[in-house]
């Protein structure tokens, strides 16, 4: 019985051992995909097509602020920090809860920018996998 009761728990353990490494793996790949969906959608946003970045962002953004608001932000807000000058990726974390917005699955983006304008900023960009299964932004900060 002695014997058993280990091969037991090393089936147990190599278990779970391998679901969470498919789960670290699914959330791997969930951050790539991400990262590149926040690079598309940044473009937009840097070369001033607001309406563009809008349209492409997740259900939940657009839902949230109105196309003509998220306009007026980024003419108020990201249009008098110039162009880009040079973006790096920072930080990446996937989550299934962010303050504020249903659970769900959130990757949660930092990149280090320097505009024309203000040589030292962290902006944060947040896809997440949208009601129809595909990645869309559905949060953006420039600090």
């Amino acid at each position: 019985m002695h014997n058993l009761t280990r091969v037991v728990a090393a089936v147990a353990v190599a278990a779970v051992a391998l679901a969470c490494g498919t789960a670290w793996a699914q959330h791997q790949d969930a951050e790539k995909v991400a990262v590149e969906t926040s690079k598309v959608w940044l473009a937009l946003v840097d070369a001033g097509k607001y309406a563009e970045s809008w349209d492409a962002a997740a259900s939940l953004f657009r839902g949230a602020v109105a196309k003509e608001d998220w306009i007026q932000l980024m003419v108020g807000n990201r249009k008098p920090l110039g162009k880009l000058v040079s973006r790096t990726f920072g930080a990446s974390k996937y989550m299934t809860s962010v303050p504020g917005a249903p659970d769900g699955q959130y990757v949660v983006i930092q990149y280090k920018t320097v505009f024309e304008n203000k040589a030292q900023s962290i902006e944060t960009v947040t896809p997440m996998v949208d009601k129809d299964g595909s990645w869309g932004v559905s949060g953006y900060y420039i600090k």
